[in-house]
């Protein structure tokens, strides 16, 4: 026996309309849902500013004497008028023009000064070095010299403290000029900083005076090269 059915019952056929109304009410809810705007209820102002004129404390007003600044009064200098009958020296003008009355010298009256040449020789083509104070009656004199002038750099060394700091270390070439009266002169300098080229000039300026070293009898300037070395521990 078959089953009966009444189509006017059958929910199949209204499906696809209850599936749109279902679909625009969803859209419906997600729109107002997206559009919804709430507003908090607190006040968003600072209620600490709120405060009356009377209730500001007034900073005190300090009133400051302004002191004129003081002029010093320059006089003017002091005119002398002198009266018409004082003489007044007047400067003779040479003219430095040739005439018929100016006398022309003879070669043979003319003095000419010949200038000395100062000789400068270096440390080792030197006939007689220069002897430090100390090693007068040395045997080597040379030899005394280097042994005087390194006790003299330990005893005046000192290492900068900014270059220990910052890690300067090297060597520092040096040269200096021993000069005819046996005072130092210029003092040449080469390393791997200013810092330790100062200091090795600083040691070299300390230097006595010495006897001058000699060339056929003749005090000369001398040049003397020694290196200085920085080294940290």
């Amino acid at each position: 026996m078959e089953p009966k059915k009444n189509p006017k019952k059958d929910l199949n056929n209204r499906s696809s309309l209850y599936f749109v109304l279902g679909l625009l009410l969803v859209m419906c809810l997600a729109l107002i849902a997206l559009e919804w705007k709430t507003y908090d209820s607190e006040n968003i102002y600072d209620i600490s500013m709120n405060i009356t004129p009377s209730e500001i404390e007034e900073d005190p007003i300090e009133k400051f004497k302004v002191e004129k600044p003081k002029i010093k009064q320059v006089l003017p200098p002091e005119i002398k008028i002198e009266e018409d009958n004082v003489e007044i020296e007047e400067t003779e003008i040479l003219s430095s023009e040739v005439n018929k009355d100016t006398k022309i010298l003879e070669p043979e009256d003319i003095e000419v000064e010949e200038a000395e040449e100062e000789v400068h020789v270096n440390w080792i083509t030197i006939e007689e070095v220069p002897v430090f104070p100390g090693c007068e009656n040395a045997k080597d004199k040379r030899a005394c010299f280097n042994e005087m002038i390194q006790k003299h750099i330990q005893k005046n060394f000192r290492y900068p403290e900014i270059a220990q700091e910052m890690g300067i270390q090297g060597r520092v070439s040096t040269q200096f000029v021993i000069k005819n009266d046996g005072s130092i002169g210029a003092i040449l300098k080469r390393g791997p900083h200013t810092i330790l080229e100062e200091e090795a000039t600083r040691i070299l300026s300390k230097l006595p005076k010495m006897t001058p070293g000699k060339q056929r009898g003749t005090p000369v300037k001398v040049s003397f090269s020694i290196p200085i070395n920085f080294k940290l521990q």
